[in-house]
């Protein structure tokens, strides 16, 4: 299955929120977290997402929608 390696930014109202554990509930998507620095204030996540092209980029448009930065790691979804 298809899977894309992203980074999520975190500002710091959003610290938080569950936005990963959400977008594996909400989307048909499988997440894995790879790296990560979290504190008070901010915070970043390098993370990959198993799923369908479509599952993925639906999941990841949701996650900017609530208010994360999200940059692509490797530019394409790779072959699983």
């Amino acid at each position: 299955m298809p899977f894309r390696r992203v980074k999520f930014t975190f500002k710091t109202e959003k610290i938080q929120s569950p936005v990963i554990y959400e977008l594996g509930h909400k989307f048909d998507v499988v997440t894995n977290i790879r790296r990560a620095d979290i504190d008070s204030e901010n915070g970043w996540v390098i993370l990959e997402i198993e799923g369908t092209v479509d599952e993925i980029e639906r999941g990841l448009e949701w996650v900017r929608e609530q208010g994360s930065d999200v940059s692509s790691l490797d530019g394409d979804i790779l072959a699983g």
